[in-house]
């Protein structure tokens, strides 16, 4: 049924002008379907207070709740002369709803409100939807989604997910939006968070690292108490743009959390020493962006300076752990080796202030669409690197579209990694052993069967004229058959 709906959606969403790529159709999809969780939340809250004898205040006032003007009911069914339709609903949802919806960003007790959390989304977005007609259809069918069982979110959350991936995989950045699913559940069973641990995502995009922690952590028989935990003490992140924020709180309440802890905000504008120990959590899981940069101003919230947002980002990460507290940062290869200033200073802080116990090396393709090879590392922060345990994963095929990263990939990794097992893609750096002056980590798997060495400039000329004169006396033999 829901797929269905889906696509549904998806075939109306096409035939409307204003909607024009996946990321629209994943943007317009989002604020109507947290509408639609919005009104049956508070229809559970409502039913809830009603057999608790409590009397229980809507967060919207009724003209502006989804069973009012979204789908107006009679008898049960959808009641055609109350419902707005054409001009006159694109006309409701510009000048009314979304201003009113905006206004609870300033009126909220609360960041961390759900009354926050919708100011927060609707100050980001407008109606893309310029056909009434369409938006009403889209109505219609997402008012025949239901949010009220675990059953029911679960199949929501996969779809939705399935969205977010198609939206990776359209762009020219894939990893923008997507972090592969296989590789996020990889990190979080090495980091294996526990319950009362706080996990954050300074650059969590759609969620995902915080949305797979969650479904790590939770279990059917839990206690209340500790479902609470889950629910409002131990997820944390934060995200600079407009689309991927709305994305992340839509992922995280169809996995099941109510209210998310994430806040729309540039995670390094804040300066870095001065992040108080109130501030810092158990777990750091995120794949920052990749390149980009940042204006200066911004570089100089760090001690090491540098136009590379990811270095920014892994400083950041370090100094928001804990002491004792782990991290699982995906970051581009070239960071093992690159011998500028910033990297190699970057690498001799990673070394001396954490225990970078694990690097994963996955292989090209592991993002869609990002063209760059990434790394995995695994630190502890407080205690100097000794040794440094590398894994090279290898799928023993080209990874793509057609043949994306799956979670048999990485098992034998996660396996492995507790002892720190040698194999024949596994082996152990010694820090002593490293070059003092460059720091560098170079993942270089000594089991590897030696590359053939490369011919001299010279001997490539010398090869290339022998075969060209061999060619010539080709020639000649078959022009005297002639």
């Amino acid at each position: 049924m829901f797929a269905n709906a889906f696509n549904n959606i998806d075939r109306l969403m096409r035939n409307d002008e204003g909607l024009a790529s996946e990321l629209d159709y994943a943007e317009q999809t989002s604020w109507l379907l947290f509408l639609k969780y919005l009104n049956d939340l508070e229809v559970d809250r409502k039913d809830t207070a009603e057999i608790e004898g409590r009397v229980y205040n809507p967060i919207l006032d009724k003209r502006y709740r989804w069973d009012v003007w979204a789908a107006p009911k009679k008898g049960g069914k959808l009641d055609h002369n109350a419902a707005l339709t054409g001009a006159d609903l694109i006309d409701f949802v510009n000048r009314e709803l979304f201003p009113y919806l905006k206004q609870f960003h300033k009126t909220a007790g609360s960041p961390d409100s759900l009354e926050y959390k919708i100011g927060e989304i609707f100050a980001e977005i407008t109606n893309k939807f310029r056909s009434g007609y369409t938006l009403r259809d889209v109505l219609e069918v997402l008012d025949g989604l239901r949010f009220n069982s675990q059953k029911a979110k679960h199949e929501l959350s996969d779809l939705y997910e399935s969205r977010i991936k198609r939206m990776g995989n359209a762009g020219r950045n894939g990893g923008e939006y997507y972090t592969p699913r296989p590789l996020i559940r990889a990190m979080v069973k090495v980091v294996d968070p526990k319950i009362g641990e706080t996990i954050y995502d300074g650059a969590c995009g759609s969620a995902g690292f915080l949305c797979e922690a969650w479904e790590y952590m939770r279990h059917p028989r839990m206690s209340a108490k500790d479902y609470q935990t889950l629910q409002r003490r131990t997820f944390y992140g934060q995200e600079k743009k407009s689309l991927a924020y709305i994305l992340g709180v839509m992922n995280m309440i169809l996995h099941g959390i109510e209210a998310p802890n994430i806040r729309h905000a540039n995670t390094l504008t804040e300066n870095v020493m001065d992040i108080q120990e109130c501030d810092r959590h158990d777990i750091v899981l995120a794949n920052p962006p990749f390149g980009g940069g940042e204006r200066r101003e911004v570089q100089q919230n760090f001690p090491i300076k540098s136009g590379e947002t990811a270095y920014l980002f892994l400083q950041h990460f370090i100094r928001k752990l804990r002491a004792g507290g782990r991290g699982a940062v995906v970051i581009k290869n070239t960071f093992l080796s690159n011998t500028d200033g910033a990297s190699v200073a970057l690498r001799r802080e990673l070394l001396e202030t954490c225990n970078l116990h694990t690097v994963l090396d996955c292989p090209g393709g592991t993002f869609q669409g990002a063209g760059v090879k990434t790394v995995v590392l695994f630190f502890e922060k407080g205690a100097k690197t000794r040794s440094v345990f590398c894994y090279q994963l290898d799928p023993g095929r080209s990874l793509g579209k057609t043949s994306p990263l799956n979670d048999d990939d990485p098992a034998e990794f996660v396996a492995l990694q507790p002892e720190r097992a040698p194999g024949p893609k596994s082996w152990t750096v010694e820090v002593a052993d490293l070059d003092r002056t460059t720091w560098d980590l170079s993942v270089k798997n000594p089991h590897a069967p030696e590359a053939a060495a490369l011919r001299s400039p010279e001997e490539i000329i010398d090869a290339m004229l022998a075969r060209d004169a061999e060619t010539a006396r080709i020639l000649e033999d078959i022009r005297g058959m002639l």
